[in-house]
Protein backbone atom coordinates (compact mmCIF):
# COMPACT_ATOMS: atom_id res chain seq x y z
CA UNK A 1 0.00 0.00 0.00
CA UNK A 2 1.58 3.23 -1.18
CA UNK A 3 1.04 6.13 1.27
CA UNK A 4 4.34 8.01 1.04
CA UNK A 5 3.19 10.82 -1.24
CA UNK A 6 0.01 11.23 0.78
CA UNK A 7 1.92 11.53 4.04
CA UNK A 8 4.54 13.83 2.51
CA UNK A 9 2.34 16.27 0.61
CA UNK A 10 -0.96 16.54 2.43
CA UNK A 11 -1.27 19.16 5.16
CA UNK A 12 -1.04 18.08 8.79
CA UNK A 13 -4.59 19.38 9.27
CA UNK A 14 -5.90 16.03 8.02
CA UNK A 15 -7.82 13.93 10.55
CA UNK A 16 -9.66 10.85 9.28
CA UNK A 17 -6.64 9.41 7.48
CA UNK A 18 -4.86 9.31 10.84
CA UNK A 19 -7.59 7.14 12.35
CA UNK A 20 -8.03 5.01 9.24
CA UNK A 21 -4.53 4.87 7.66
CA UNK A 22 -5.29 2.87 4.52
CA UNK A 23 -5.90 3.89 0.92
CA UNK A 24 -9.56 3.34 0.08
CA UNK A 25 -10.41 2.67 -3.54
CA UNK A 26 -14.00 1.45 -3.84
CA UNK A 27 -17.25 1.58 -1.90
CA UNK A 28 -20.79 0.30 -2.17
CA UNK A 29 -23.63 1.02 0.23
CA UNK A 30 -22.19 0.30 3.71
CA UNK A 31 -18.89 -1.27 2.63
CA UNK A 32 -15.52 0.30 1.90
CA UNK A 33 -12.65 -1.48 0.14
CA UNK A 34 -8.97 -0.56 0.41
CA UNK A 35 -6.38 -1.04 -2.32
CA UNK A 36 -5.29 -4.36 -0.81
CA UNK A 37 -8.83 -5.65 -1.30
CA UNK A 38 -9.85 -5.67 2.35
CA UNK A 39 -13.47 -4.75 3.06
CA UNK A 40 -14.70 -2.64 5.97
CA UNK A 41 -18.22 -2.01 7.20
CA UNK A 42 -18.81 1.73 7.29
CA UNK A 43 -20.44 3.20 10.40
CA UNK A 44 -19.13 6.69 9.52
CA UNK A 45 -20.72 7.28 6.10
CA UNK A 46 -18.89 10.47 5.30
CA UNK A 47 -19.65 11.88 8.76
CA UNK A 48 -23.32 11.67 7.89
CA UNK A 49 -22.96 12.67 4.23
CA UNK A 50 -23.88 9.28 2.79
CA UNK A 51 -27.27 8.53 4.31
CA UNK A 52 -28.19 6.59 1.17
CA UNK A 53 -24.92 4.69 1.12
CA UNK A 54 -21.88 4.74 -1.13
CA UNK A 55 -22.60 4.72 -4.87
CA UNK A 56 -26.34 4.36 -4.48
CA UNK A 57 -27.33 2.71 -7.75
CA UNK A 58 -30.57 4.60 -8.35
CA UNK A 59 -29.14 8.02 -7.51
CA UNK A 60 -25.93 7.41 -9.45
CA UNK A 61 -27.90 6.35 -12.51
CA UNK A 62 -29.73 9.68 -12.49
CA UNK A 63 -26.37 11.46 -12.42
CA UNK A 64 -24.90 9.35 -15.24
CA UNK A 65 -27.91 10.00 -17.44
CA UNK A 66 -27.68 13.73 -16.74
CA UNK A 67 -23.97 13.81 -17.59
CA UNK A 68 -24.44 11.84 -20.79
CA UNK A 69 -26.72 14.48 -22.29
CA UNK A 70 -24.42 17.55 -22.10
CA UNK A 71 -26.70 19.20 -19.58
CA UNK A 72 -25.67 22.22 -17.51
CA UNK A 73 -23.02 21.36 -14.93
CA UNK A 74 -22.04 24.80 -13.63
CA UNK A 75 -24.50 27.63 -13.92
CA UNK A 76 -23.94 30.16 -11.12
CA UNK A 77 -27.51 30.84 -10.01
CA UNK A 78 -29.01 30.61 -13.51
CA UNK A 79 -32.39 29.01 -13.79
CA UNK A 80 -31.78 25.49 -15.05
CA UNK A 81 -33.93 22.46 -15.68
CA UNK A 82 -32.02 20.65 -12.92
CA UNK A 83 -32.82 23.38 -10.40
CA UNK A 84 -36.49 23.37 -11.39
CA UNK A 85 -36.69 19.58 -11.06
CA UNK A 86 -35.10 19.68 -7.61
CA UNK A 87 -37.42 22.41 -6.34
CA UNK A 88 -40.43 20.53 -7.66
CA UNK A 89 -39.32 17.38 -5.82
CA UNK A 90 -38.59 19.32 -2.63
CA UNK A 91 -41.94 21.07 -2.65
CA UNK A 92 -44.15 18.17 -3.68
CA UNK A 93 -42.51 15.33 -1.74
CA UNK A 94 -41.03 17.04 1.33
CA UNK A 95 -42.54 20.45 2.10
CA UNK A 96 -46.22 20.22 1.14
CA UNK A 97 -46.93 16.90 2.90
CA UNK A 98 -45.46 18.40 6.08
CA UNK A 99 -47.39 21.65 5.79
CA UNK A 100 -44.17 23.67 5.45
CA UNK A 101 -43.91 26.88 3.43
CA UNK A 102 -40.33 27.96 2.78
CA UNK A 103 -38.36 29.91 0.22
CA UNK A 104 -35.10 28.19 -0.71
CA UNK A 105 -31.69 29.85 -0.75
CA UNK A 106 -28.70 28.11 -2.30
CA UNK A 107 -25.53 29.51 -0.71
CA UNK A 108 -22.11 27.94 -1.19
CA UNK A 109 -22.10 24.14 -1.21
CA UNK A 110 -21.05 23.36 2.37
CA UNK A 111 -22.82 23.26 5.70
CA UNK A 112 -20.90 26.19 7.12
CA UNK A 113 -21.96 28.27 4.08
CA UNK A 114 -25.58 27.54 4.95
CA UNK A 115 -25.07 28.51 8.59
CA UNK A 116 -23.31 31.74 7.62
CA UNK A 117 -26.22 32.65 5.35
CA UNK A 118 -28.81 31.74 7.99
CA UNK A 119 -27.32 33.80 10.81
CA UNK A 120 -26.62 36.76 8.54
CA UNK A 121 -30.20 36.71 7.28
CA UNK A 122 -31.52 36.55 10.84
CA UNK A 123 -29.46 39.61 11.77
CA UNK A 124 -30.69 41.51 8.73
CA UNK A 125 -34.31 40.56 9.39
CA UNK A 126 -34.30 41.57 13.06
CA UNK A 127 -31.74 44.36 13.08
CA UNK A 128 -29.86 42.74 15.96
CA UNK A 129 -26.39 41.23 16.05
CA UNK A 130 -26.57 38.53 18.71
CA UNK A 131 -27.14 34.84 17.95
CA UNK A 132 -27.86 32.49 20.84
CA UNK A 133 -26.30 29.07 20.51
CA UNK A 134 -25.77 26.14 22.87
CA UNK A 135 -23.01 24.39 24.75
CA UNK A 136 -21.41 21.57 22.74
CA UNK A 137 -22.95 22.92 19.54
CA UNK A 138 -21.09 22.61 16.25
CA UNK A 139 -22.14 24.78 13.31
CA UNK A 140 -18.99 25.13 11.21
CA UNK A 141 -15.53 26.69 11.22
CA UNK A 142 -15.87 29.83 9.10
CA UNK A 143 -15.83 32.89 11.30
CA UNK A 144 -19.56 33.54 11.65
CA UNK A 145 -20.43 29.89 12.19
CA UNK A 146 -17.41 29.44 14.45
CA UNK A 147 -18.79 32.08 16.82
CA UNK A 148 -21.69 29.68 17.42
CA UNK A 149 -19.48 26.56 17.73
CA UNK A 150 -18.49 25.57 21.25
CA UNK A 151 -15.42 23.37 20.94
CA UNK A 152 -12.20 25.20 21.89
CA UNK A 153 -10.19 23.10 19.46
CA UNK A 154 -11.82 24.96 16.59
CA UNK A 155 -12.19 28.33 18.30
CA UNK A 156 -8.51 28.48 19.27
CA UNK A 157 -7.37 27.93 15.69
CA UNK A 158 -8.13 31.52 14.65
CA UNK A 159 -4.67 32.81 15.54
CA UNK A 160 -6.04 35.08 18.23
CA UNK A 161 -8.78 36.66 16.13
CA UNK A 162 -11.84 36.84 18.38
CA UNK A 163 -15.03 35.02 17.47
CA UNK A 164 -17.89 37.40 18.04
CA UNK A 165 -21.65 37.47 17.72
CA UNK A 166 -22.63 34.34 19.64
CA UNK A 167 -23.93 33.88 23.18
CA UNK A 168 -23.88 30.37 24.64
CA UNK A 169 -26.70 28.88 26.67
CA UNK A 170 -26.74 25.43 28.32
CA UNK A 171 -28.13 22.71 26.03
CA UNK A 172 -30.78 20.31 27.26
CA UNK A 173 -29.23 18.08 29.95
CA UNK A 174 -26.08 20.17 30.31
CA UNK A 175 -26.81 20.93 33.97
CA UNK A 176 -28.00 17.43 34.83
CA UNK A 177 -31.25 15.55 34.54
CA UNK A 178 -33.12 17.63 37.09
CA UNK A 179 -32.62 21.05 35.46
CA UNK A 180 -34.57 22.62 32.61
CA UNK A 181 -31.84 24.74 31.05
CA UNK A 182 -34.38 26.93 29.29
CA UNK A 183 -35.26 28.42 32.68
CA UNK A 184 -31.89 30.17 32.58
CA UNK A 185 -32.36 31.41 29.01
CA UNK A 186 -35.85 32.70 29.73
CA UNK A 187 -34.67 34.36 32.96
CA UNK A 188 -31.94 36.26 31.08
CA UNK A 189 -34.35 37.39 28.38
CA UNK A 190 -36.59 38.93 31.03
CA UNK A 191 -33.78 40.52 33.04
CA UNK A 192 -32.62 43.95 31.78
CA UNK A 193 -29.45 43.54 33.85
CA UNK A 194 -28.79 39.93 32.87
CA UNK A 195 -26.17 40.91 30.30
CA UNK A 196 -27.76 39.10 27.36
CA UNK A 197 -28.31 41.18 24.24
CA UNK A 198 -31.71 40.21 22.83
CA UNK A 199 -30.77 37.89 19.97
CA UNK A 200 -31.83 38.02 16.37
CA UNK A 201 -31.99 34.26 16.34
CA UNK A 202 -31.37 31.04 18.22
CA UNK A 203 -29.49 28.28 16.39
CA UNK A 204 -29.84 24.72 17.64
CA UNK A 205 -29.17 21.12 16.63
CA UNK A 206 -31.95 18.80 17.79
CA UNK A 207 -29.27 16.12 18.18
CA UNK A 208 -25.74 17.42 18.58
CA UNK A 209 -23.53 15.31 16.35
CA UNK A 210 -19.99 16.55 16.91
CA UNK A 211 -20.92 17.54 20.45
CA UNK A 212 -21.43 13.92 21.49
CA UNK A 213 -24.87 12.76 20.29
CA UNK A 214 -26.60 14.96 22.85
CA UNK A 215 -30.35 14.69 22.28
CA UNK A 216 -32.69 17.59 22.90
CA UNK A 217 -35.92 16.46 24.53
CA UNK A 218 -39.06 16.99 22.47
CA UNK A 219 -40.72 19.08 25.19
CA UNK A 220 -37.52 21.14 25.50
CA UNK A 221 -37.54 21.88 21.77
CA UNK A 222 -41.20 22.81 21.86
CA UNK A 223 -40.60 25.16 24.77
CA UNK A 224 -37.62 26.70 22.96
CA UNK A 225 -39.88 27.42 20.01
CA UNK A 226 -42.38 29.09 22.33
CA UNK A 227 -39.71 31.27 23.95
CA UNK A 228 -38.52 32.41 20.54
CA UNK A 229 -42.04 33.28 19.46
CA UNK A 230 -42.74 35.19 22.69
CA UNK A 231 -39.60 37.32 22.34
CA UNK A 232 -39.62 37.88 18.56
CA UNK A 233 -36.51 35.76 18.07
CA UNK A 234 -35.98 33.63 14.97
CA UNK A 235 -35.60 29.89 15.52
CA UNK A 236 -32.87 28.40 13.31
CA UNK A 237 -32.56 24.61 13.24
CA UNK A 238 -29.19 23.35 12.01
CA UNK A 239 -30.26 20.09 10.37
CA UNK A 240 -27.01 19.53 8.53
CA UNK A 241 -26.04 16.25 10.20
CA UNK A 242 -29.34 15.28 11.84
CA UNK A 243 -31.46 15.94 8.75
CA UNK A 244 -32.27 14.02 5.56
CA UNK A 245 -33.64 11.08 7.53
CA UNK A 246 -30.81 10.51 10.01
CA UNK A 247 -33.12 10.63 13.06
CA UNK A 248 -35.91 8.69 11.37
CA UNK A 249 -37.75 11.60 9.77
CA UNK A 250 -36.60 13.81 6.91
CA UNK A 251 -36.27 16.81 9.21
CA UNK A 252 -35.12 16.08 12.75
CA UNK A 253 -37.43 18.75 14.19
CA UNK A 254 -40.51 16.86 12.98
CA UNK A 255 -40.30 14.65 16.07
CA UNK A 256 -41.03 17.68 18.27
CA UNK A 257 -43.70 19.17 16.03
CA UNK A 258 -41.91 22.51 15.81
CA UNK A 259 -41.71 24.76 12.75
CA UNK A 260 -38.42 26.67 12.54
CA UNK A 261 -38.16 30.06 10.90
CA UNK A 262 -34.95 29.01 9.15
CA UNK A 263 -33.50 25.55 8.45
CA UNK A 264 -30.02 24.64 7.20
CA UNK A 265 -29.34 21.43 5.29
CA UNK A 266 -26.21 19.99 3.72
CA UNK A 267 -24.23 16.73 4.10
CA UNK A 268 -26.67 14.08 2.79
CA UNK A 269 -28.81 16.56 0.90
CA UNK A 270 -27.30 15.68 -2.49
CA UNK A 271 -27.85 11.98 -1.85
CA UNK A 272 -24.53 10.91 -3.40
CA UNK A 273 -21.87 12.78 -1.46
CA UNK A 274 -21.74 15.79 -3.79
CA UNK A 275 -21.30 19.20 -2.13
CA UNK A 276 -24.71 20.84 -1.70
CA UNK A 277 -26.44 22.99 0.88
CA UNK A 278 -29.62 24.97 1.23
CA UNK A 279 -31.28 27.40 3.60
CA UNK A 280 -35.04 27.14 4.02
CA UNK A 281 -36.59 30.46 5.00
CA UNK A 282 -40.11 31.59 5.86
CA UNK A 283 -41.16 33.67 2.82
CA UNK A 284 -41.52 36.94 4.73
CA UNK A 285 -37.91 36.65 5.91
CA UNK A 286 -36.49 36.48 2.41
CA UNK A 287 -35.30 40.08 2.45
CA UNK A 288 -32.01 39.63 0.60
CA UNK A 289 -31.15 42.17 -2.07
CA UNK A 290 -29.99 40.58 -5.36
CA UNK A 291 -26.46 39.26 -4.99
CA UNK A 292 -26.20 40.32 -1.33
CA UNK A 293 -25.13 36.81 -0.40
CA UNK A 294 -23.02 35.47 -3.23
CA UNK A 295 -20.84 32.55 -4.28
CA UNK A 296 -19.51 30.89 -7.42
CA UNK A 297 -20.89 27.46 -6.60
CA UNK A 298 -24.46 28.32 -5.72
CA UNK A 299 -26.75 25.84 -7.40
CA UNK A 300 -24.55 22.87 -8.33
CA UNK A 301 -26.61 21.20 -11.07
CA UNK A 302 -25.19 17.71 -10.51
CA UNK A 303 -26.26 17.87 -6.86
CA UNK A 304 -29.70 19.15 -7.85
CA UNK A 305 -30.05 16.06 -10.02
CA UNK A 306 -28.98 13.54 -7.41
CA UNK A 307 -30.93 15.24 -4.61
CA UNK A 308 -34.14 15.14 -6.62
CA UNK A 309 -33.59 11.45 -7.36
CA UNK A 310 -32.98 10.70 -3.67
CA UNK A 311 -36.08 12.57 -2.52
CA UNK A 312 -38.35 10.81 -4.99
CA UNK A 313 -36.82 7.39 -4.38
CA UNK A 314 -36.94 7.39 -0.58
CA UNK A 315 -39.47 9.96 0.64
CA UNK A 316 -42.59 9.57 -1.51
CA UNK A 317 -44.16 7.56 1.32
CA UNK A 318 -43.22 6.59 4.89
CA UNK A 319 -41.69 3.18 4.09
CA UNK A 320 -38.10 4.38 4.30
CA UNK A 321 -38.47 6.42 7.48
CA UNK A 322 -40.16 3.51 9.26
CA UNK A 323 -37.26 1.26 8.26
CA UNK A 324 -34.74 3.79 9.56
CA UNK A 325 -36.62 3.92 12.86
CA UNK A 326 -36.60 0.12 13.03
CA UNK A 327 -32.85 -0.03 12.45
CA UNK A 328 -32.39 2.71 15.02
CA UNK A 329 -34.08 0.52 17.62
CA UNK A 330 -31.74 -2.34 16.71
CA UNK A 331 -28.68 -0.13 17.22
CA UNK A 332 -30.09 1.33 20.45
CA UNK A 333 -30.63 -2.13 21.94
CA UNK A 334 -27.12 -3.30 21.07
CA UNK A 335 -25.54 -0.06 22.29
CA UNK A 336 -27.42 -0.43 25.57
CA UNK A 337 -26.04 -3.96 25.88
CA UNK A 338 -22.49 -2.77 25.20
CA UNK A 339 -22.90 0.13 27.64
CA UNK A 340 -24.18 -2.24 30.31
CA UNK A 341 -21.17 -4.56 29.80
CA UNK A 342 -18.79 -1.61 30.06
CA UNK A 343 -20.46 -0.40 33.25
CA UNK A 344 -20.29 -3.86 34.79
CA UNK A 345 -16.57 -3.92 34.00
CA UNK A 346 -15.71 -0.63 35.64
CA UNK A 347 -16.27 1.81 32.77
CA UNK A 348 -19.53 3.74 33.36
CA UNK A 349 -21.21 4.09 29.98
CA UNK A 350 -24.55 5.16 28.56
CA UNK A 351 -26.33 4.87 25.22
CA UNK A 352 -27.91 7.89 23.56
CA UNK A 353 -29.35 9.06 20.27
CA UNK A 354 -32.38 9.21 18.02
CA UNK A 355 -33.05 7.12 14.92
CA UNK A 356 -29.75 6.07 13.34
CA UNK A 357 -27.80 8.84 15.03
CA UNK A 358 -26.50 6.88 18.02
CA UNK A 359 -23.63 6.93 20.47
CA UNK A 360 -22.11 5.23 23.50
CA UNK A 361 -20.64 7.64 26.03
CA UNK A 362 -17.73 5.83 27.67
CA UNK A 363 -16.60 8.88 29.65
CA UNK A 364 -13.04 8.87 28.31
CA UNK A 365 -11.53 9.82 24.98
CA UNK A 366 -8.68 7.36 25.53
CA UNK A 367 -11.09 4.45 26.02
CA UNK A 368 -13.23 5.49 23.06
CA UNK A 369 -10.11 5.69 20.88
CA UNK A 370 -9.03 2.21 21.96
CA UNK A 371 -12.44 0.86 21.02
CA UNK A 372 -12.60 2.52 17.60
CA UNK A 373 -8.96 1.63 16.81
CA UNK A 374 -9.64 -2.01 17.64
CA UNK A 375 -12.84 -1.87 15.61
CA UNK A 376 -10.91 -0.66 12.56
CA UNK A 377 -8.43 -3.50 12.94
CA UNK A 378 -11.44 -5.83 12.98
CA UNK A 379 -13.00 -4.32 9.85
CA UNK A 380 -15.32 -1.55 11.09
CA UNK A 381 -14.97 2.17 10.37
CA UNK A 382 -16.48 4.14 13.26
CA UNK A 383 -15.50 7.46 14.84
CA UNK A 384 -15.79 9.31 18.13
CA UNK A 385 -17.34 12.65 19.06
CA UNK A 386 -17.86 14.82 22.12
CA UNK A 387 -15.67 17.47 23.70
CA UNK A 388 -12.99 14.89 24.55
CA UNK A 389 -13.88 12.29 21.94
CA UNK A 390 -15.54 10.21 24.65
CA UNK A 391 -18.57 9.09 22.60
CA UNK A 392 -18.35 6.21 20.13
CA UNK A 393 -20.66 7.39 17.36
CA UNK A 394 -22.65 5.38 14.83
CA UNK A 395 -23.64 7.16 11.60
CA UNK A 396 -24.06 4.12 9.36
CA UNK A 397 -25.86 4.53 6.02
CA UNK A 398 -29.62 4.51 6.46
CA UNK A 399 -29.76 2.00 3.60
CA UNK A 400 -27.41 -0.47 5.32
CA UNK A 401 -28.55 -4.08 4.86
CA UNK A 402 -29.52 -5.82 8.08
CA UNK A 403 -26.71 -8.32 7.55
CA UNK A 404 -24.07 -5.58 7.50
CA UNK A 405 -25.70 -3.70 10.37
CA UNK A 406 -25.65 -6.75 12.62
CA UNK A 407 -22.13 -7.69 11.58
CA UNK A 408 -20.92 -4.17 12.31
CA UNK A 409 -22.54 -4.27 15.74
CA UNK A 410 -20.95 -7.67 16.40
CA UNK A 411 -17.54 -6.22 15.49
CA UNK A 412 -18.08 -3.24 17.77
CA UNK A 413 -19.14 -5.42 20.68
CA UNK A 414 -16.15 -7.73 20.28
CA UNK A 415 -13.78 -4.79 19.79
CA UNK A 416 -15.04 -3.21 23.00
CA UNK A 417 -14.23 -6.40 24.90
CA UNK A 418 -10.81 -6.64 23.27
CA UNK A 419 -9.99 -2.98 23.95
CA UNK A 420 -10.62 -3.44 27.66
CA UNK A 421 -8.94 -6.81 28.03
Amino acid sequence: MQTQILERMESDVRTYSRSFPVVFTKAKNARLTDEDGREYIDFLAGAGTLNYGHNNSHIKQALLEYLAEDNIIHGLDFWTAAKRDYLEALEEVILKPRGLDYKVQFPGPTGTNAVEAAIRLARNAKGRHNIVTFTNGFHGVTMGALATTGNRKFREATGGVPTVGGSFMPFDGYLGDGADTLDYFEKLLGDKSGGLDIPAGVIVETVQGEGGINVAGLDWLKRLEGICRAHDILLIVDDIQAGCGRTGKFFSFEHADVVPDIVTNSKSLSGLGLPFSQVLVRPELDIWKPGQYNGTFRGFALAFTTAAAAIRQYWSDDTFERDVQRKGRVVAERFQKIAAWLTENGVPATERGRGLMRGIDVGSGDIADKITTQAFENGLVIETSGQDGEVVKCLCPLTIPDEDLLKGLDILEESTRQALS
